[in-house]
C-alpha cells in the first residue's frame, strides 16, 4: 500500500477513535449502511477513496469493532454501554425501545456469523436485564 493510502487509513482510525465507545463505533458504523443495498456510505471517506474503497473500509471497520466489543467481559460491555448511554438525552427511552423492537441487532455487520450473532444479542439481552435492575428503568415484559 502506498504512503498516501496509509495516510487515509490513518484518518480514518482518527474518525472513529474520536467515537470514545466500542458500542458507540458499533451504532455509528451500523448507520453508514444502506438499508436497501446493503452496501456502507460515507461521502467524505468515499471522496478520498471512492465509493469502493469507502464501503470496503468500513465493511471491515464494521466487522472489526463488533469483533473487539464481543471479546469484552460481560463487566467491560457494561461500561461502555454505559458510557454510550451517558451521552444520550434520553437513557430510558432508549433502553425501552431496544427492549421492545430488539434494534440493537441490527448493529451487527452483514458478515457476521450466526453464533456471533446469537452471542450478541444474549449480550444486550443480559446488559439491558443489569441496566434495568440498576436505575430502576421499567422495561416491557418486567415489572415494576
Amino acid at each position: 500500500m502506498s504512503t498516501e493510502g496509509h495516510g487515509r487509513d490513518d484518518i480514518w482510525r482518527y474518525t472513529l477513535a474520536r467515537i470514545p465507545t466500542l458500542f458507540g463505533r458499533l451504532v455509528f458504523l451500523s448507520s453508514l449502511r444502506s438499508p436497501g443495498e446493503g452496501g456502507y456510505v460515507h461521502p467524505a471517506l468515499a471522496q478520498m477513496v471512492g465509493d469502493e474503497q469507502a464501503d470496503a473500509t468500513l465493511r471491515r471497520s464494521h466487522a472489526r469493532v463488533f469483533q473487539d466489543w464481543l471479546c469484552l467481559n460481560l463487566e467491560q460491555q457494561k461500561a461502555d454501554l454505559e458510557s454510550y448511554l451517558a451521552d444520550l438525552a434520553d437513557r430510558a427511552a432508549v433502553l425501552a425501545g431496544w427492549a421492545n423492537f430488539r434494534s440493537y441487532l441490527d448493529l451487527a455487520p452483514p458478515a457476521a456469523q450466526d453464533g456471533e450473532r446469537r452471542l450478541f444479542a444474549s449480550d444486550l439481552e443480559t446488559l439491558l436485564y443489569l441496566l434495568k435492575a440498576d436505575s430502576g428503568v421499567v422495561l416491557p415484559g418486567s415489572e415494576a
